[in-house]
């Protein structure tokens, strides 16, 4: 099964003390059927609980739950930081953070399903990662690319048109006082 063209990229650090689940269920009643889950800064058995929490939420809408970095916890797909190492044997489905045009294509080389590049505009959820690429570096790749980095309702529609196969959201998803009504606004674009 292929990734939608929308992909809600957790921190539970921007929910302004909501729950996780919460704002993915919101997320999810508007629309998402694709999550990453990030939150490596949890131990592994809480990681490996929030995991199966959101599996429930997506399951009946027919979602896809992918694990950042952690193959031994039960997902649908694993979605590796760019340094990480490709586990032996790869995931049915894997997907690696890019922040450049060589990483996309190193990515693809190794076997990749899909990749993240990143950032594509300017954003204040995961800064350093250089300047913004803007839409036209998300054309041309050997792999599904989805945009990451600044993406709003405003600027999603720009990604896809640019040649970006979806859109990877955290910020304006995750900050949302509404986050069912952000994230159906993302669909809508």
């Amino acid at each position: 099964m292929p990734l939608p063209a929308l992909v809600v990229v957790t921190d539970g650090s921007l929910t302004g003390g909501r729950p996780l689940p919460e704002v993915v269920a919101a997320a999810v009643d508007g629309g998402a059927r694709a999550v990453l889950l990030r939150e490596k800064h949890l131990p592994r058995p809480e990681r490996r609980a929030l995991a199966a929490g959101l599996s429930t939420l997506l399951r009946p809408v027919g979602g896809i739950l992918l694990v950042a970095s952690d193959p031994a916890i039960p997902s649908d797909g694993v979605h590796l930081a760019s340094g990480d190492a490709v586990p032996d044997p790869p995931p049915p489905r894997w997907g690696r953070s890019c922040h450049m045009a060589a990483d996309v294509v190193a990515a693809a080389a190794q076997g990749c399903h899909y990749a993240t590049l990143s950032p594509v505009f300017i954003t204040t959820s995961k800064p350093g990662y250089g300047p913004p690429l803007g839409p036209p570096a998300l054309a041309g790749h050997p792999l599904p690319v989805w945009a990451l980095g600044g993406v709003d309702d405003a600027n999603a529609g720009a990604c896809l048109r640019a040649g970006a196969a979806g859109v990877a959201v955290m910020g304006f998803v995750m900050r949302a006082a509404d986050p069912a009504a952000a994230t159906a606004a993302l669909c809508a674009a």
